[in-house]
Order: C-alpha cells, then sequence, then structure tokens
C-alpha cells in the first residue's frame, strides 16, 4: 500500500479523498491556491502546500507545479480527484515518468475514452449499441451539412473531447448547421485547446444513465449499478439517483452487461463510468466514458456500502478487485444534491462571497459532503460547487420525503444557493413520479 498521496484537486472531493486517506493509513498531502488558503482540503491534510495564484491555470491546472509539490514531499502517488488534471493523459505519463502512480486509468485508456468519436468507432466495433452519427470527426462545413441531410434532422454538433456542454450545438435544420458549426469547432478550440466535433442524430428527451465500473489490472471488471443523471440545466447535472427509476430490470441488467463490455473494450483499469442515453421506448445508445471518479459517485455509495474512493487507491496500488467475479447488490434509493453558490432566481448567477454562518441537516440517511465552514470566502475563480447533500432512504419516496426535510434544514447565509431551486424539484408531480429526462429542467421550469 501506498505511503504517501498527494491530492492533486481543491474542495469537497480534495477533503472527501483525504478522509479515504485516514482511514487506510495512508498520509495526505493537499495542494492549494493562494484562494484557497483557509479552505478545509487545506486544512485537515497531513501537510499542505501552496501551489500558486489564484487563477486555475497557475495552480490546480499546472501540472509541473504539482509534480514539484508530489516530489518535494515524497509522495509515492497521486489522486486527481474530478475536472482539472483528472482526465489528463499527458499528466499521467509526467507523473509516471516522475516515479509517481497516478490514480486512475494510464494514459493511453484515457486518450481512447477522452476522444469521444474514436471511442464511439470502437464501441461501434464491438457492437455496443450507438446513437447513428458521423465516422470520427467532421473537418468543415461542407462535410457537416452532408453528415446532417444523410442523418436526419435534428442532430447535435458535440466536441470531440468537450464536456459540460461546452463546444454542442442542436440544429434543426440546414441554416442551423451553417449558424452553429463553426462556433461549436471555435468554442472546442477555446474550451479544450482542439477544434475536433463530430455530429450524431439527436435523441428527443431522453435519459441520462451512467455505470459505475470497477477494473483492476488483471482484467477483472465488474458494474456496481447506474446512477440516473438526467436532471441536469444546460447539460450541468443538478441532481444524480441511484437506482434509475422506472427503469425495467431487464433492461437495467442488458445495459450492464454493455457496460462492462465497453469497458473491456479498451482495457479499461481503475473506476470510471460508462454513459448512455435512453429513450421513452428504453431503446439506449452509448454516449461516452468518464475516466474517473464522478461528482456524484456517493449516490452509489448509498445504495451499494462500497467506498469508491478506497476502491481506486487500492486498485492502484496493485490490489485486486474486492469485488471480482461477483455480483455488486444495491439496496434503497439515494439522491444527491448538488448545491451550488448560485443564484437560482437571478438566471443561476454566480454567487461568491463570504459565508457568515450555516448550519447542516442531521439524522438517518443523511450525507454531506463540504469543504465550507463558517466565515469561510467562497472564491469566484473555481466551479461553484460547495456541498453536496445525499439522502438514502428504503425507497424512493422515503428518500424524496427525507429530501424535503434535510434541505429545509441546510441553511446556509450570506450567499445564494440552490437550495430553494432544489425545493422547487422535489415539489414536481412529475419528478415525484420518475418522469424525467434531459430536458426536465427546461421543460417544467423554462430555465
Amino acid at each position: 500500500m501506498f505511503k504517501r498521496i498527494l491530492v492533486a484537486n481543491r474542495g469537497e472531493i480534495a477533503v472527501r479523498i483525504i478522509r479515504a486517506c485516514k482511514e487506510l493509513g495512508i498520509e495526505s498531502v493537499a495542494v492549494y491556491s493562494t484562494a484557497d488558503r483557509d479552505s478545509m482540503h487545506a486544512k485537515i491534510a497531513d501537510r499542505s502546500i501552496c501551489i500558486g495564484p489564484q487563477q486555475p491555470a497557475k495552480s490546480y491546472l499546472d501540472a509541473e507545479s504539482i509534480i514539484s509539490a508530489a516530489l518535494i514531499t515524497n509522495c509515492d502517488c497521486l489522486h486527481p480527484g474530478y475536472g482539472f488534471l483528472a482526465e489528463n493523459p499527458v499528466f499521467e505519463r509526467k507523473c509516471s515518468e516522475n516515479g509517481i502512480v497516478f490514480i486512475g486509468p494510464p494514459a493511453d485508456v484515457m486518450e481512447l475514452s477522452g476522444n469521444k468519436s474514436m471511442a464511439l468507432e470502437i464501441m461501434r466495433k464491438n457492437g455496443i449499441p450507438v446513437i447513428p452519427g458521423s465516422n470520427g470527426n467532421v473537418e468543415n462545413l461542407a462535410d457537416a451539412l452532408r453528415a446532417g441531410k444523410r442523418l436526419g434532422y435534428p442532430v447535435i454538433i458535440k466536441a470531440a473531447f468537450g464536456g459540460g456542454g461546452k463546444g454542442m450545438r442542436i440544429c434543426n435544420s440546414k441554416r442551423d448547421m451553417e449558424s452553429f458549426f463553426p462556433i461549436a469547432k471555435s468554442e472546442s478550440l477555446s474550451s479544450f485547446g482542439l477544434g475536433d466535433v463530430y455530429i450524431e442524430k439527436y435523441v428527443c428527451k431522453p435519459r441520462h444513465i451512467e455505470f459505475q465500473i470497477i477494473a483492476d489490472n488483471y482484467g477483472n471488471i465488474v458494474c456496481a449499478g447506474e446512477r440516473e443523471c438526467s436532471i441536469q440545466r444546460r447539460h450541468q447535472k443538478l441532481i444524480e439517483e441511484a437506482p434509475a427509476a422506472n427503469l425495467s430490470e431487464k433492461t437495467r441488467k442488458t445495459i450492464k452487461g454493455f457496460a462492462v463490455k465497453a469497458a473491456r473494450s479498451i482495457n479499461y483499469k481503475n473506476l470510471g463510468t460508462i454513459e448512455f442515453l435512453v429513450d421513452k421506448d428504453e431503446s439506449f445508445y452509448f454516449i461516452e466514458i468518464n475516466s474517473r471518479i464522478q461528482v456524484e459517485h456517493p449516490v452509489t455509495e448509498a445504495v451499494t456500502g462500497i467506498d469508491l474512493i478506497k476502491e481506486q487507491i487500492k486498485i492502484a496500488a496493485g490490489e485486486k478487485n474486492s469485488y471480482a467475479g461477483n455480483e455488486i447488490f444495491s439496496s434503497g434509493n439515494a439522491i444527491e444534491f448538488r448545491i451550488n453558490a448560485e443564484d437560482s432566481e437571478n438566471n443561476f448567477a454566480p454567487s461568491p462571497g463570504k459565508i457568515t454562518d450555516y448550519s447542516l441537516p442531521g439524522g438517518p440517511g443523511i450525507r454531506i459532503d463540504t469543504f465550507i465552514h463558517s466565515n469561510y470566502y467562497v472564491p469566484p475563480f473555481y466551479d461553484s460547487l460547495i456541498a453536496k447533500l445525499i439522502i438514502w432512504g428504503n425507497d424512493r419516496s422515503e428518500s424524496i420525503a427525507r429530501s424535503e426535510r434535510a434541505l429545509d434544514e441546510f441553511k446556509v447565509e450570506g450567499i445564494k444557493t440552490t437550495i430553494p431551486f432544489h425545493k422547487k424539484i422535489l415539489a414536481n408531480q412529475n419528478f415525484r413520479e420518475g418522469k424525467i429526462h434531459t430536458h426536465f429542467i427546461e421543460e417544467e421550469f423554462g430555465v
């Protein structure tokens, strides 16, 4: 097992990783920017080191500074969390070159999964259902127009190395394609450093369901069930759930099998998710692989009892998959709410500032992952996520009732948060009945 882990991230995921290290008897080293000097992750680690100023490019995205911090503190491995450098194959190679174990899949796997058009082609060749689309990247408008005509509108343009809705445009006509194609390429280039895009047939009102994969270095791959990620605003998830509501057991088992097959087709290692769109008839299509721990991983932990961060660390240390050869069962229902520092009454505008006071909910089936504290200043330079509220119940109705209570108890003073909007979602009858899809927020609330 490792002796010392450098946590190459910030916020709640850094706190989550540090806590797992402590339970495994591993020393932790936190890195922080000047803006995060008072953040919880910098205080609870065994050691903390400043890696640069507030700008992400000069701190959490500065690979050389992070690797230097790991070498100076004699860390034998590094956990990237999610975001920042978590899915950067160049960074993984730099870690390996310096004798630092990267807790995640190897660079070649990240390159395959990160290039979405390439991943789609691999899945297609392996008999895994994919949405009809262009054969690889589309280089120019003429080719894009031909693809749109062949597939039939509506279609969607996607950044090949994208995420979070960047470089993504829905085209309902030839005119839309002419307008949006250059915009999507430009946005992809500015957001990800590469202007590569591809085109898919657009599936109207699908559900976004991801399957959690656990894969060791010896070919043992298991699926720890699925998570419903359909409650999104502008492609950013707000609420996640496990298991997916109103998904037939037959479809669940079928997609699980394809998820494992997808992971095996690229020789996947460590933890990640295989993501699918599921339409109203339960036809399903592979869309992408995320080669990291997910923000929403706690709902899987809540229903399975598996500590996914510990599994990541153990597998990176060369241990065998703890669940190899066994089916993973789940119990009850779990819902996660992303508590963001945003004003949901003002078009979700960012709401940085000083937290003057706060109180957290408690009681059975309630977990909170956070890094905030009284008098903490939420900086404007990073993601707006300040906490995750995870609720477990014996069934979905109990989870919803418990969620309503917990959100009523959750108070954050001094800034605006998304708590009021989460309450509106819970009160929505279609949500309560599990009648959800990726355009639910737009359709039900007009935002």
